[in-house]
């Protein structure tokens, strides 16, 4: 890729923020101010010097040609990735050819950015230690030991449900949400961590509101549902067993056929609690029509080193876990980096959206969303709420209550003026989230995250 044909949007920079402060502190450095000695080569590098508190700048230099996403380097002591000077520098980038004129990097950015690519093909090149070296008779003996002990979790869960059911849904609020962590650390223990996550959201609805029994008792039908589908896993379907395991936690490779294409990013988002911070990447293949989902995790605190910024393709390999209407991938060989591109996913309708779903949880009852991307559709209130309503049919989806309190809300409401946009997001039970939206006609995608 010439990096320099066509350079990003701001939006596609702030894409890449770990967080909502460094989002707004390299706002403030994406002008020309702060910043010396700044520019950009032909090969994908963009370097400059930023004024920062002591005597001697910042050196910040930004890889925006690795074909796994832009990689970053900064004498800052910040701890997050990339941080607010790579954020400003990109955003001066974008926005302003004079301030960052293509030229020769200086040594100190050239010398890290020659490095990194031959520490990147060293390991393209070298030999992968053959699958078979482990012995598989041990890894069969350990494959054993924990579905005892998963199973051992199971049914001490179905005890634990069957004493709520027969005690009334009114003990859980008297009994706390010490009980729920109770039973959660003994799922881990018995390395079971998709059981562990989904023990905690129970424990946590008791309380929460008018209709809470209602949403209790529906989590632990999810949840006995999961258990029952483990305990007789043995009957199941292939792909519908592998979807157990993997709702479960056990951990499967991404053994499927790779699948190669151009893959627009359509979205980015990370959620994050007190031992994780998990990103997710929504890739639209533009040959194979296919959306894929890439995960990638970071310790509390700190974001995922994977991102791909919002509106752009790569070319790459996918391949798929295992998993009947699974949509997770593990991302393979990058044969380009990420670049500009007019690709678009074609949308849908509002009532097909909500038929997507339906048919999903036949493969996936514990499916909470499906990707989709609605065609002209238009914001509009719907009294206290939002909905995303049909340009040409009377049907809409409501917006879930987490969509209608963020920002994006209201750049998504921009974009439209009341006029038809494109949107893709996750429908589910609770409603329509949108993540990224395009005019009508020509333009750039807007991440709405």
């Amino acid at each position: 890729m010439t990096q320099q044909g066509v350079r990003w949007t701001a939006d596609q920079v702030l894409a890449l923020a770990p967080d909502a402060a460094s989002r707004k502190a390299g706002s403030k450095l994406g002008a020309a101010g702060p910043w010396s000695e700044a520019g950009c080569s032909d090969e994908g590098t963009v370097w400059g010097l930023c004024k920062g508190s002591g005597s001697k700048p910042y050196q910040t230099v930004v890889d925006i040609a690795d074909a796994s996403g832009p990689a970053y380097k900064c004498t800052c002591p910040s701890r997050k990735f990339p941080c607010k000077h790579a954020l400003g520098l990109l955003l001066l980038w974008a926005g302003d050819d004079a301030a960052v004129p293509p030229g020769e990097a200086p040594q100190w950015a050239e010398q890290w950015t020659a490095g990194r690519r031959r520490r990147a093909e060293e390991k393209k090149s070298g030999q992968e230690p053959p699958s078979g070296s482990a012995d598989p008779e041990a890894a069969r003996r350990r494959a054993e030991r924990r579905a005892e002990r998963v199973t051992a979790g199971a049914l001490e869960l179905e005890q634990r449900l069957a004493d709520l059911l027969r005690g009334g849904l009114a003990t859980a609020e008297q009994s706390g949400y010490g009980l729920w962590e109770e039973t959660a650390a003994r799922m881990v223990d018995a390395q079971a961590q998709g059981l562990a996550a989904r023990v905690r959201e129970l424990g946590a609805i008791p309380s929460t509101g008018p209709g809470w029994p209602v949403r209790l008792l529906e989590e632990c039908a999810l949840l006995h549902l999961l258990d029952q589908g483990w305990l007789r896993r043995e009957r199941l379907p292939d792909g519908l067993a592998a979807t157990v395991r993997s709702r479960v936690g056990l951990p499967a490779p991404a053994d499927g056929k790779p699948v190669r294409d151009r893959w627009l990013v359509l979205a980015q988002y990370d959620s994050a609690d007190s031992r994780l911070t998990t990103r997710r990447i929504w890739l639209y293949g533009a040959d194979s029509q296919r959306t894929a989902l890439l995960l990638s995790y970071g310790a509390a605190g700190r974001a995922p080193e994977l991102a791909l910024p919002v509106g752009l393709s790569l070319e790459a390999e996918v391949a798929p876990y295992p998993g009947t209407g699974q949509l997770r991938v593990a991302l393979g060989e990058q044969f380009a980096p990420p670049a500009p591109a007019e690709i678009r996913p074609p949308g849908v309708t509002t009532s097909e959206a909500a038929a997507r779903y339906g048919d999903a949880l036949r493969d996936d009852p514990w499916l909470e969303s499906v990707p989709v991307t609605l065609g002209r559709v238009v914001p509009a209130p719907d009294g206290d709420s939002w909905q995303l309503a049909d340009a040409d049919e009377d049907a809409a989806l409501p917006l879930t209550p987490a969509a209608r309190s963020r920002p994006g809300l209201w750049r998504l409401v921009a974009l439209s003026g009341g006029a038809p946009v494109t949107v893709f997001g996750e429908c589910g039970h609770q409603g329509f989230s949108p993540l990224t939206a395009w005019p009508e006609g020509p333009g750039d995608a807007v991440s709405l995250c």
